[in-house]
């Protein structure tokens, strides 16, 4: 068996999905599960992006041991730099530069000619050798570039110390035939290419991203790079789940180890799901809800006689075992705290307490508490810090009826510790506690977006509120969860102002990859 390396970028190409915005408790969150995962290498972000960005990858470099640790740079001395600032206590210090070489970003975006371009890309892989053991240089747009530049761009950042080569079908345009090919004319036209890792990177606008990947594994890669539910810019990434399953399958035909291991798919797809606010769609290959439901009679019947009829992957596969009632409102500390560490969760004394007591409060209104329900609580009190929340709410009441105008009422902490009540009516409930909160908060706050999904089965089951909003002119993302979705709604509200506050500096655009 041959083994690749998974490089996952679900905290920066991921984290570029529009509406997606994590801070950085909820980044190092789903750099551990990465990490469990078995991810070679994790893109934390993008150290020169914002002060925030570098935070968040200076922590998770000097949090995670067992994967490597890279952050994203142009090709310029400053942001290398910050890069090595951020990374230089990582257990082993990774750059991964990009510039673009196709003929039409060349002259459009950067407006350099072809020989410019090469000495820009020399320039900066020279100098970040001098900082960074591993150095990983990207061909923005490699599928639209031309084989000859790229393979001659290659031989010199090769020369001037890359370690890795990255050809990105940036935006999503290749065929598997033509990526294939691609990465077959490099591996047998670039001198020393043998040296140095080649790398996937494929985007998913025409729904052809695991096809592309798989090509380019049979043509040399070595390296695939992808996110977690193939969440990304536009149609999102490859998702690397679909991948490690279908090399893990299929392994008599590709002869391919990831060392990913399958049994924690489930646990960090349901994290990312959660913690970004994006839905996984039901029949999503691997990690959909539908995954493994069959409706059909005669699918039915071919199940009961042998599953291998039609199940190809079983649930217990990615960690996706079923567990009946896990516990109840008698259940005590230490059976909550042994169903915690079965899960993964590593929570101290302090927040192992407020989810205990937080667990309490939901056995006393929920008649039985499933994994889903311990997911999501243990969740939030894992990233959960210290920090108290800008705006906390107290209460939320709603008076609806079909021949009368919803009016909400909602009393909120304001940071100062006063506490401020205000009421308002609207075309709906939603939008009753939507205005009313708008009166409290100190901001102009305008709605993108609004959904509630259950979590888990059954009546009383958990409602989670995904809001996209503008907070004062900047995009921003909250969510909460509660059994009355009301009261998730406001929360979620409350949740999306808060973080646009405490968040620090601006991002500045990149697309990459």
């Amino acid at each position: 068996m041959v083994q690749i390396d998974i490089f996952d970028t679900t905290l920066r190409d991921g984290e570029q999905s529009a509406g997606i915005n994590l801070n950085t408790s909820e980044k190092i969150e789903i750099a551990r599960q990465l990490e469990r995962l078995g991810a070679t290498i994790i893109e934390a972000g993008f150290p020169a992006a914002s002060p925030g960005d570098f935070d968040a990858v200076k922590r998770i470099g000097n949090t995670v041991k067992n994967s490597i640790v890279t952050g994203l740079a142009r090709s310029v001395k400053g942001d290398i730099d910050r890069t090595w600032e951020a990374l230089k206590g990582a257990e082993q210090p990774h750059i991964h530069i990009f510039l673009a070489t196709s003929p039409i970003h060349m002259e459009h975006k950067l407006m350099k000619t072809p020989d410019q371009v090469v000495d820009i890309a020399v320039e900066s892989v020279r100098y970040a050798k001098k900082f960074f053991p591993l150095v990983q240089w990207s061909a923005e747009d490699a599928s639209r570039s031309d084989p000859e530049f790229l393979a001659h761009i290659i031989r010199k950042v090769i020369e001037a110390g890359a370690t890795t080569i990255n050809l990105p079908d940036t935006v999503g345009y290749a065929t598997p035939h033509e990526y294939g090919t691609m990465f077959k004319y490099i591996s047998e036209n670039v001198a020393g290419i043998e040296k140095v890792k080649l790398s996937a990177h494929c985007h998913n606008d025409l729904g052809m991203a695991t096809a592309n990947t798989l090509a380019a594994i049979e043509n040399g890669a070595t390296q695939i790079e992808g996110t977690i539910n193939g969440i990304g810019e536009r149609a999102g990434n490859v998702a690397l789940e679909e991948v490690a399953v279908a090399l893990h399958i299929r392994k008599q035909v590709y002869g391919i180890e990831t060392g990913i291991n399958l049994k924690e798919i489930k646990r960090t797809s349901q994290l990312v799901s959660q913690l970004t606010g994006s839905i996984i769609q039901p029949n999503k290959a691997v990690v959909g809800k539908n995954a493994f439901a069959h409706e059909s009679g005669i699918h039915q019947d071919g199940m009961l006689k042998n599953p291998l009829t039609y199940e190809i992957i079983t649930p217990e596969l990615i960690g996706d075992a079923k567990t009946e009632l896990v516990l109840g409102k008698h259940s005590g500390r230490h059976a909550f705290k042994d169903r915690a560490i079965k899960m993964g969760f590593d929570l101290d004394e302090e927040k192992l307490n407020r989810a205990f007591i937080e667990f309490k409060k939901l056995a006393d209104s929920k008649k039985e508490i499933v994994e889903d329900d311990l997911f999501v609580l243990l969740t939030d009190q894992q990233i959960n810090e210290k920090d108290t929340p800008v705006y906390e709410l107290a209460s939320v009441q709603v008076q609806y009826g079909t021949a009368n105008i919803p009016t909400a009422t909602a009393s909120v902490y304001h940071p100062n510790g006063e506490l401020i009540s205000e009421a308002a009516t609207g075309a709906g409930s939603v939008e009753a506690i939507f205005n009313t909160l708008e009166r409290i908060v100190e901001g102009k706050v305008h709605i993108l977006d609004y959904r509630v999904t259950s979590i888990g089965k059954g009546r009383d089951a958990l409602g989670e509120a995904v809001i996209n909003m503008s907070y004062e002119g900047e995009p921003v993302t909250g969510r909460d969860v509660a059994q009355d979705v009301l009261e998730a709604t406001a929360k979620a509200y409350l949740n999306a102002v808060n973080r646009q506050i405490v968040k620090k500096g601006h991002k500045v655009e990149v697309v990459i990859g």
